[in-house]
């Protein structure tokens, strides 16, 4: 039995509809509490509204990470944020996708604002006519701390670290490698953007909301930290020597530790590590995109760790 309350219509001071309670779905209990879930429907025609502010300026999202938030756009990701554990404050949509989104949106513990919009409006907002329309404002939570990271990674461990990476899409391809090839977590250092970025999180595909994240403060005592616990820190490092990727053990907890494209690893970094392991390349070709030498190394350790239960 569904509770349906009927979609009373309000006008608001601009003239725009406010539907209240759109949809409630039947109480569920949980525990010994009785959650009724519910959000409200409305159709815009502009963003001045204050809290349309961060789709307004959504270019702006250091500003955004600033204030706690984040931006999510395109249908993936928007769906994953609304399948995930984090905090949505508003949706938008066009105005004829409202169905498709609604068990989603119903699904939800928090009361969320859901904005109508007509599609060719909201492609005037990002500039891009294939763009689907599709966003949504997060709250960003808090991150873990390493010790948390630790204690409910299971055995073998396999993290990864980065170090210097300022590209938000970078970033997010990296969350999305980690997700992919079952690292139990992403660890940034403090020379890095926010994993939280609009482009970083949309780059992600969502992978960003499944994945544990680490900001450090300072990167070598937490190398320190990790082989103090017994995880093996590794550089990835295409000037060395000294190993290559095939040679190296990533059967035991381990960490991969990767630095921006430009100016790679720091030397501090890489004297805190246990050392230095390199993808062989052709010779024509010193360094690879870091989300590419990740998906890489993340496969490597994948496949050495089946191999190991084989």
């Amino acid at each position: 039995m569904y509770f349906v309350m009927p979609h009373n219509c309000n006008i608001a001071n601009n003239g725009e509809k406010i539907f209240s309670n759109a949809w409630l779905r039947p109480p569920s209990q949980i525990g010994n509490t009785l959650r009724v879930s519910q959000f409200n429907v409305q159709q815009i025609t502009s963003f001045d509204a204050p809290e349309l502010e961060p789709y307004r300026t959504m270019r702006r999202s250091v500003e955004h990470a600033k204030q706690g938030i984040f931006v999510a756009e395109g249908d993936k990701v928007v769906q994953r944020l609304l399948e995930s554990h984090f905090q949505v404050i508003s949706v938008v949509l066009p105005e004829n996708r409202l169905e498709e989104f609604r068990p989603l949106l119903d699904s939800r513990p928090e009361k969320i604002n859901v904005y109508l919009a007509e599609r060719k409006f909201l492609v005037t907002l990002v500039g891009i006519e294939l763009f689907q329309g599709v966003l949504a404002v997060g709250k960003i939570p808090r991150t873990f701390s390493l010790e948390e990271l630790l204690a409910q990674s299971p055995a073998p461990r396999l993290f990864a670290m980065v170090e210097g990476l300022t590209n938000a899409e970078n970033i997010g391809l990296l969350a999305r490698n980690c997700a992919a090839f079952g690292a139990h977590g992403l660890i940034v250092g403090p020379t890095c953007c926010s994993p939280f970025l609009r482009r970083a999180v949309r780059n992600s595909m969502g992978a960003i909301f499944q994945l544990p994240i680490v900001e450090t403060p300072d990167l070598i005592e937490s190398l320190r930290a990790l082989r103090a616990a017994g995880v093996r820190c590794v550089a990835a490092h295409p000037h060395t020597d000294k190993k290559t990727l095939s040679q190296a053990d990533f059967t035991r907890d381990c960490c991969l530790v990767f630095g921006s494209e430009g100016r790679g690893i720091s030397p501090e970094t890489l004297a805190a590590c246990d050392e230095a392991v390199a993808i062989p390349m052709a010779a024509n070709i010193d360094s690879l995109n870091v989300g590419a030498a990740a998906a890489v190394f993340l496969y490597e350790a994948g496949r050495q760790r089946q191999k190991n239960h084989t």
